[in-house]
């Protein structure tokens, strides 16, 4: 039977989520709103509008919503260009199809967004699918973006694992009915990640690469 194995991509296959930090707190700043930095990270991996509710509460001005988002997808497009890959991911996504597993992305990013994330990764040719923000009504922690992961897979959940680095992506994954592996490189503590529904955890890609045989992946 197949297999598959459903990556989150900011903060998991691509060094992002600090990019994201800054680039929401300069938004947030420029619309005259004074938002901790470490809020921002905490909030890394919602979807844009879970994301300025989260950190703005319910009796915020939703109009300005819109603008909020757009001023981050501006900032953060600069960078575009030179998103880095954390280390061994596009290793790790061809290892894992090499071996057998249907690799797919569920992302929040879309568009030139996710075109850009997946050029920094540069492992097409390993990747089956993506579910992108495009193709939900509802993000992480909703189970719906691993769910229509699993459709395109055509892989049912109990022969599925999911990689992620929030505890959005934990309980995105424990919701859909998957194993649930976390890594540290998104910058959440080990503790956190277990809580949410990590089976395992590991610093990087490359550390669940190395550690693949002992692994929920083996």
């Amino acid at each position: 039977m197949e297999r598959a194995a459903v990556f989150d991509v900011d903060g998991t296959l691509v060094d992002t989520n600090h990019l994201h930090v800054t680039t929401w707190w300069e938004a947030f700043r420029q619309a005259g709103h004074r938002v901790p930095m470490h809020a921002v990270h905490r909030a890394v991996g919602l979807a844009s509008g879970d994301l300025v509710a989260r950190l703005l509460g319910e009796d915020r001005d939703k109009e300005q919503d819109a603008a909020l988002s757009a001023a981050h997808k501006a900032l953060y497009g600069q960078y575009f260009d030179r998103l880095p890959a954390l280390p061994g991911a596009g290793d790790l996504l061809r290892r894992l199809a090499a071996d057998g597993w249907k690799v797919v992305l569920a992302t929040s990013a879309g568009g030139s967004e996710l075109g850009a994330l997946r050029r920094a990764i540069d492992a097409d040719d390993a990747i089956d699918a993506t579910a992108s923000a495009d193709d939900v009504d509802a993000g992480k922690p909703a189970p719906e973006p691993v769910e229509h992961a699993l459709e395109l897979a055509g892989v049912p959940a109990e022969r599925a694992v999911f990689v992620g680095d929030t505890v959005w992506d934990m309980q995105a994954g424990s919701r859909a009915g998957v194993r649930c592996v976390g890594v540290l490189c998104g910058g959440l503590p080990r503790a956190d990640l277990e809580e949410a529904g990590a089976e395992a955890v590991y610093a990087d890609p490359a550390d669940l690469l190395a550690s693949l045989h002992g692994s929920p992946l083996a």
